[in-house]
């Protein structure tokens, strides 16, 4: 298994978010989490990519125990194996489109143009070659979104987290999107976890986990 937790509760402040939660996901596996709002999709999901920490339970990922890494190690880690895509595409609004993309790689320590050209060749798959020099506020909401899923692919990690990645799209777009997610996994081998209230994308997913009140109830 790529990802196991185990046991993941969460709390904030009296409020028990998680309650006990348990979750496999395979390689190569496009998994969607739905359920209605509050019921711990968002918390959950940011645990699982570490940007959150669970306050009891165990996280694997890649056969790695997470709880022996914290501070710089963590998010090594995290920048070496882990994508995000969130609704709000958070692109910095001064850089271009290739600037964006490249950033987490620099951040890994990628060389420059060894980065551009691995830019080049996703933006050609997601359809956005000839924007690349664009910034931002020049880009149509769909093209901001596939600017950063290739930010989430630069570095080739081994699982892409995507919290709502259609939510701000319109439906031409977000069906758009979707299909790129499975043409993604089966060029790349990656796992994809989807949060979404989006129904044809939950349907189009390999499994859906139904979360309701803090716990899964289906898997």
């Amino acid at each position: 298994m790529l990802v196991v937790a185990k046991d993941i509760h969460k709390y904030y402040g009296d409020l028990h978010v998680l309650k006990g939660v348990d979750v496999e996901i395979k390689k190569g596996e496009i998994v969607s989490i739905v359920g209605a709002s509050g019921a711990g999709k968002s918390t959950l999901l940011h645990i699982l990519g570490t940007l959150d920490e669970a306050d009891q339970g165990s996280l694997l990922v890649d056969n790695i125990d997470l709880s022996g890494l914290k501070g710089d190690k963590l998010a090594a880690f995290r920048n070496a194996k882990i994508g995000f895509i969130f609704q709000f595409h958070n692109l910095l609004p001064e850089f271009t489109a290739e600037e964006n993309i490249i950033i987490p790689g620099l951040i890994a320590g990628g060389k420059e143009n060894s980065l551009k050209v691995r830019a080049a060749e996703l933006a050609d798959l997601l359809g956005i070659g000839p924007r690349l020099q664009h910034k931002p506020s020049e880009l149509s909401g769909g093209e901001q979104q596939r600017v950063a899923v290739a930010r989430a692919l630069i570095n080739n990690p081994t699982v892409i987290f995507a919290d709502e990645p259609s939510g701000n799209l319109d439906t031409h777009s977000s069906q758009s999107l979707h299909e790129l997610f499975f043409r993604l996994r089966d060029e790349f081998g990656q796992s994809f976890v989807i949060v979404t209230h989006n129904q044809s994308l939950a349907q189009m997913s390999d499994r859906m986990l139904t979360m309701k009140d803090g716990k899964i109830l289906l898997q």
